[in-house]
């Protein structure tokens, strides 16, 4: 999905306790670092078919402001993005997310 259509998707981000705490005990992520991804390009978003059986659900990969490469698992309800989980890539999600950036490379 091209970044700037799922963006007229939302207005804002919306947490709730138990996602927010999850994501800073098991993973070390915090929500700054999960919002931060969408503002900083380029970033992967994807729909999730896997994981979209009550709702759509949808992934982003993308990078912190210091270079940390997150995989960012969100909802969308009510034009606001609800983050179900943010993690460190793993080295699959790594090399997808460098190789759309070199095919989407303007140079």
């Amino acid at each position: 999905m091209n970044p700037f259509e799922f963006f007229d998707l939302f207005d804002t981000f919306e947490w709730d306790d138990g996602n927010l705490q999850k994501n800073i005990v098991l993973h070390d992520v915090s929500p700054f670092e999960c919002e931060e991804i969408f503002f900083n390009f380029p970033v992967l978003i994807k729909f999730d078919q896997k994981h979209s059986q009550a709702e759509k659900r949808y992934f982003a990969l993308g990078r912190t402001d210091r270079n940390r490469f997150l995989f960012v698992g969100v909802v969308l309800r009510n034009r606001k993005v609800r983050v179900i989980t943010g993690r460190d890539m793993n080295k699959k999600e790594v090399r997808i997310y460098e190789d759309n950036k070199k095919r989407n490379s303007p140079v």
